[in-house]
C-alpha cells in the first residue's frame, strides 16, 4: 500500500466548524499576478491534484481502517451544581502524520469515498475501547449520526454486545445525535431512540440552535440530554440576547425533564453565568481541553469558581470595553505543518480542501512561519516553480515573520497592532500562541466582525461619558442577582450641590467630575463579584455582593473628598465652598460638592423585583444626602419588607 505523505498536524480538538479559515479572497491566483494563460495551466493543475488526492484519500481511510489508526480524546462533561465530572465526550483523531487527522477532514474524505458507515463505527469502537481501558468514572457521552442509528445491522443487538464484552454498562452511555443533514425521518428516529432506550442506553442531542431542525428533534425525541451550541455561550457574560436564550432553553428544559449541557465554556465569567442560570452539566476548554489521558477531578480554580455562589457582572469593574475580550475569542484550531515538510505536499493540502486558506509552520510546539494558499500558488504558477521548490522544504516559501500573539491580548490591543503592523497580517490572519506554544489561528475578518459587534453594544447599553453599564444592562443585572438567589447590597450613589457646580465652573469640569466618581466607584468594587452602573448624570448604583461593603463604600467616599478639591480654586477650597445663583438669581453660598451613597440590603425572596429595590434604594439615598458632607446611609431593613414608600415609586424614570 502507498504510504502516505509525513505531514504533522496540529489540530487538538474544537468543533469542526472551526477548522477552516474563510476569507472573501479567491482561492486561486491573483489576476494581477501571473498572465492569463498562467492562471489556465494552474487551473488544470488544480483539477488534475484533485483527482490524485481523491485517490489518495481512499488509501489513507484504508489503511486507517486495516490498521485502526485512531485516536480516542476525552473532554470532561461536569456537573455545574454538584462541582464533580459527571461524565466524558469521545472525540476522534485520525493519524497525525496525514492531512486527515482532523475529524472534519476524516469524515468528509471517508463521505467522498462512500466509507463514511466503515469510519463511524470503527471510531465508535475505538472510543468504547479507550473508555473501558482508562477505566474513567460518570458517562460517555458517544457520538452517533442519525444515519448510523438507523442502521438495520444495528438494531439487533450488536452495539449492546459490545459494550458488555467491554465492561460498560449501557446505562452509563449517553447516544448523542449530530444533525447534519436538512430531512431527517422522524419517524425512524423516534422507533431507534425507543430501541436503545429499552436496551438501557440514553439520548441526547448536539449542538442545539446551530442545526437545520435540532428544536423539532428536541420535541420529537425527548432526550435526556440537549447540548447548548457553543456560539450561545461564548461571550454569554456579556450579551444578553445570549442570555435570554439559554435562560429560554433552561425553561423549557426544566418543564420536559431534560438536562441542558453548555458548550464551548472558555472563561471563568461564561462559567459563572452558565451555573447561575441553573444550567445543569458544561464542558469547554476553561474547564479541560480533549485529551487521551483526561483528569478526573475538576481543576482548583474550576471547583472554586462552582463553589462561590455569586452572580458575575457584564465586564470586570463593569465597564463595557474591548478590553475585556481576548483573542482567545477568535481561535481556530487547524492544521500545521513542520518546516521539513514538502512544497508539494502543502500545495495538495490547499489542492484537497478549498476552504483552507493558511497554514502555521509549527516546530517543537512554536510557530515558526506561515503559508497561505494565494502565496505558494502564485510560486508555483510560475514558469519551471514547481519543479524547482516543489521537493524542497516548506521553510523556503513560508513566511518566517507572521504575526504571532499571546492568547491574553485583547482585542483592542490586536487591533492596535494590527494596525501598525505590515497590510498583509489582517488578510493572512494571525497565529495565537500560549506562553509560546501554537494553539491555533484568527483571521482579520473576524477581528472586525467582533470588534464591531463590541462597539455596537457598547452604545447600546453603556453610558456615553463613563463607558460604564447603563439602564437596561442595571435592571438585567438585579433581575440575575434576584434569579441566583444571593444576597446583596444596592447602592444608590449621588453628587451633592452638583447644579451650582456645573453653573459656576462650566459643563466641561462637570464631565471630569462624574468621570472620576465614576473611576473611583469602580475601583473599589471586586471586579468578579460586584456590578457598577451608571444611571445617568451624576447619578451611579452599585450591586455590591463583597462582604465587606460598607468599608469599600467609605474608601469611596475618603478618596472622593481628597479628589474632588482639585476642581476648585484655593479661594474655594480655604473657605470650604463656593457662591452660585439659585433659580431665582439669588446668590446662595454651597459646600464642597460631596458624594452621598444609600445603601439597601437585598435578601432573596419571592417578592424582591427590580422596581421594589430601585425605590428602596431611592429613598435611602434621598436619607444620605440629608446628612452633611460625603456621607453613606444605610437602610438596615431588607428590600423584601415592604419599603417606606409607595410601590409605584421610581428613580424619575432611568431605572
Amino acid at each position: 500500500m502507498q504510504s502516505p505523505p509525513n505531514t504533522h498536524s496540529g489540530f487538538s480538538g474544537g468543533s469542526p466548524g472551526s477548522m477552516k479559515f474563510q476569507t472573501k479572497a479567491a482561492s486561486h491566483m491573483s489576476s494581477t499576478s501571473v498572465m492569463p494563460q498562467m492562471q489556465d495551466a494552474a487551473y488544470g493543475a488544480e483539477s488534475a491534484t484533485w483527482d490524485e488526492n481523491k485517490t489518495q484519500s481512499r488509501l489513507w481511510l484504508q489503511e486507517i481502517i486495516e490498521q485502526r489508526r485512531l485516536t480516542a480524546l476525552f473532554q470532561p462533561v461536569i456537573s455545574m451544581g454538584g462541582g464533580e465530572i459527571a461524565g466524558y465526550e469521545g472525540l476522534i483523531r485520525g493519524p497525525s502524520d496525514s492531512p486527515l487527522h482532523a475529524p472534519i477532514n476524516l469524515f468528509r474524505a471517508a463521505s467522498e469515498q462512500g466509507l463514511a458507515i466503515e469510519v463511524e463505527l470503527l471510531c465508535r469502537q475505538v472510543v468504547l475501547e479507550s473508555f473501558a481501558q482508562l477505566d474513567l468514572p460518570g458517562k460517555l457521552f458517544l457520538n452517533v449520526s442519525p444515519e448510523c442509528l438507523l442502521l438495520r445491522n444495528a438494531k439487533h443487538g450488536e452495539t449492546l454486545g459490545y459494550i458488555h464484552n467491554l465492561g460498560i454498562k449501557p446505562d452509563r452511555v449517553i447516544i448523542e445525535l449530530t444533525e447534519n443533514q436538512r430531512t431527517l425521518d422522524y419517524n425512524l428516529l423516534r422507533e431507534a431512540a425507543r430501541h436503545y432506550r429499552a436496551m438501557g442506553f440514553e439520548i441526547a442531542i448536539d449542538d442545539l440552535g446551530e442545526g437545520f431542525a435540532s428544536l423539532r428533534l428536541w420535541s420529537e425525541l425527548r432526550p435526556e440530554y440537549v447540548k447548548i451550541d457553543m456560539h450561545f455561550i461564548q461571550g454569554i457574560d456579556q450579551d444578553p440576547v445570549k442570555r435570554q436564550f439559554v435562560s429560554s432553553i433552561q425553561q423549557i428544559a426544566e418543564k420536559s425533564g431534560t438536562k441542558v449541557v453548555a458548550e464551548g465554556i472558555e472563561t471563568e465569567a461564561e462559567l459563572k453565568v452558565i451555573k447561575d442560570l441553573g444550567i445543569a452539566c458544561g464542558q469547554g476548554y476553561h474547564i479541560a481541553r480533549p485529551s487521551s489521558q483526561p483528569a478526573t477531578a475538576l481543576p482548583v480554580e474550576v471547583a472554586q469558581a462552582l463553589a462561590n455562589k455569586t452572580v458575575p457582572g457584564y465586564t470586570q469593574n463593569g465597564r463595557v470595553s474591548p478590553k475585556t475580550v481576548t483573542v482567545l475569542k477568535l481561535l481556530h484550531e487547524c492544521l500545521s505543518v513542520m518546516s521539513d515538510v514538502s512544497n508539494d505536499s502543502v500545495y495538495e493540502m490547499f489542492m484537497s480542501d478549498p476552504e483552507l486558506q493558511a497554514l502555521p509552520v509549527v516546530d517543537n510546539g512554536a510557530p515558526v512561519g506561515l503559508i497561505t494558499r494565494n502565496a505558494l500558488i502564485d510560486r508555483f504558477a510560475r514558469p519551471y516553480r514547481r519543479e524547482l521548490l516543489g521537493k524542497k522544504p516548506c521553510a523556503l516559501l513560508m513566511d518566517p515573520a507572521p504575526l504571532v500573539v499571546e492568547r491574553d491580548m485583547s482585542l483592542q490591543e490586536l487591533s492596535h497592532t494590527i494596525v501598525a503592523a505590515d497590510r498583509h497580517h489582517l488578510s493572512n490572519g494571525f497565529i495565537i500562541a500560549d506562553h509560546g506554544r501554537y494553539l491555533g489561528m484568527g483571521t482579520g475578518h473576524d477581528l472586525v466582525r467582533e470588534i464591531t459587534q463590541m462597539q455596537i453594544q457598547a452604545a447600546r447599553y453603556a453610558n456615553p461619558l463613563t463607558l460604564l453599564p447603563g439602564n437596561e444592562p442595571i435592571n438585567e443585572q438585579i433581575a440575575l442577582l434576584l434569579q441566583g438567589d444571593v444576597e446583596f447590597h444596592a447602592c444608590y450613589c449621588d453628587l451633592d450641590h452638583f447644579k451650582p457646580f456645573n453653573d459656576v465652573y462650566g459643563y466641561h469640569s462637570g464631565d471630569e467630575v462624574i468621570q472620576m466618581t465614576g473611576k473611583i466607584l469602580s475601583e473599589v468594587c471586586d471586579p468578579d463579584r460586584d456590578f457598577i452602573g451608571h444611571i445617568g448624570g451624576d447619578d451611579f448604583i452599585i450591586l455590591f455582593q463583597s462582604t465587606d461593603w460598607e468599608a469599600r463604600c467609605r474608601t469611596a467616599l475618603d478618596r472622593f473628598a481628597a479628589a474632588i478639591l482639585e476642581f476648585f480654586n484655593a479661594e474655594d477650597r480655604v473657605r470650604q465652598g463656593y457662591v452660585a445663583r439659585d433659580r431665582r438669581g439669588h446668590e446662595v453660598f454651597y459646600p464642597l460638592t460631596s458624594l452621598s451613597i444609600g445603601a439597601v440590603p437585598v435578601e432573596p425572596c419571592m417578592q424582591a423585583s427590580h422596581h421594589k429595590i430601585s425605590a428602596a434604594a431611592a429613598e435611602a439615598k434621598k436619607q444620605a444626602k440629608g446628612i452633611p458632607g460625603n456621607s453613606l446611609f444605610v437602610e438596615r431593613r431588607a428590600a423584601c419588607a415592604e419599603p417606606r414608600v409607595p410601590m409605584d415609586f421610581s428613580l424619575e424614570g432611568v431605572i
